[in-house]
């Protein structure tokens, strides 16, 4: 990691906690300004660590967003759990995002406490306030609030922007002075290739239904860079012959939405065409093989 040095400056790393499905993800892309995080509305979509980087003029703020928190099934999910627990520590402040739209659940709960155990400023965010009456989050903020002595609480819309101003302005007042990290231009320090996966599984995510999303697993075969086009094969993985089937559909018709749907984002990603190659192909069971999981780029 580069340190750039500037006196006048105040910097550091916050981590973007909470349980599935709260708006995590959504509220990184509206910090970074565009797609670095993907998004569905499936639970324990982000499976790793993913970096977005705020930078102005006289701040910059490392985002770690984090796998959901949640009482894990597999393997898979015993690591996204340790993610996002590891995330916590050496933080300079730790962002706890919460639905406000629904009560208090019994994690969120253990999360508060062990966030308060982390040894960094904590600042609850309150997200969905767009579809909550004002009258109503006074209650959760109290019940919050007996569990854990907040640096501030504060209630966004990830998906409208409003709030979010505040919320930086917050964080801000938790960070050392110290120097810049990366430089201004950089917004995440993913590579193209892990963008474009993490975008094919997305597609998986929004189109197909039940289980079959969970099991999935993308890996980029070849991505070569030409003058005017890149060209991306990418294999799809999943668990069982029955899935195979069902995500290519009837005469290829579902991997064909897929791809058409994955294309046009990557293309906007990398503002250059895109030819797109996908297969599917079957690894049984691999969410608790220990190997499988680490060749797919989940790794401690």
């Amino acid at each position: 990691m580069m340190r750039i040095a500037n006196n006048q400056f105040r910097s550091g790393f916050a981590a973007i906690i909470g349980m599935p499905n709260v708006g995590k993800s959504t509220l990184l892309n509206r910090i970074a300004g565009q797609k670095i995080a993907i998004i569905s509305d499936k639970p324990q979509t982000t499976r790793n660590k993913i970096l977005a980087i705020y930078t102005t003029g006289d701040t910059q703020i490392v985002f770690t967003d984090t796998p959901g928190i949640h009482k894990p099934k597999t393997r898979l999910g015993e690591y996204m759990v340790h993610v996002a627990n590891e995330s916590m520590n050496e933080m300079d402040v730790l962002l706890f995002v919460v639905d406000a739209t629904r009560p208090i659940q019994k994690m969120e709960r253990e999360i508060a406490v062990n966030a308060g155990k982390a040894g960094a400023p904590c600042i609850l965010v309150l997200n969905k306030v767009d579809k909550v009456r004002k009258e109503n989050l006074l209650p959760l903020i109290a019940d919050y609030s007996n569990l854990n002595t907040f640096h501030a609480i504060v209630p966004v819309s990830a998906q409208t922007g409003d709030g979010v101003e505040i919320l930086l302005n917050d964080i801000t007042e938790c960070l050392p002075e110290g120097p810049k990290f990366y430089y201004d231009d950089m917004i995440t320090d993913q590579q193209e290739k892990q963008i474009a996966a993490e975008i094919i599984r997305e597609k998986l995510l929004w189109l197909l239904d039940k289980e079959v999303p969970h099991g999935i697993a993308i890996e980029i075969e070849k991505m070569e860079e030409k003058k005017t086009i890149t060209n991306i094969a990418a294999s799809i993985y999943c668990e069982k012959g029955s899935h195979k089937g069902i995500i290519i559909g009837k005469n290829g018709e579902m991997l064909k939405k897929i791809g058409s749907m994955a294309r046009t984002d990557i293309e906007k990603m990398l503002d250059k065409k895109v030819f797109l190659q996908l297969w599917v192909k079957v690894k049984t069971d691999w969410r608790n093989n220990a190997g499988l999981i680490k060749s797919f780029g989940y790794e401690r």
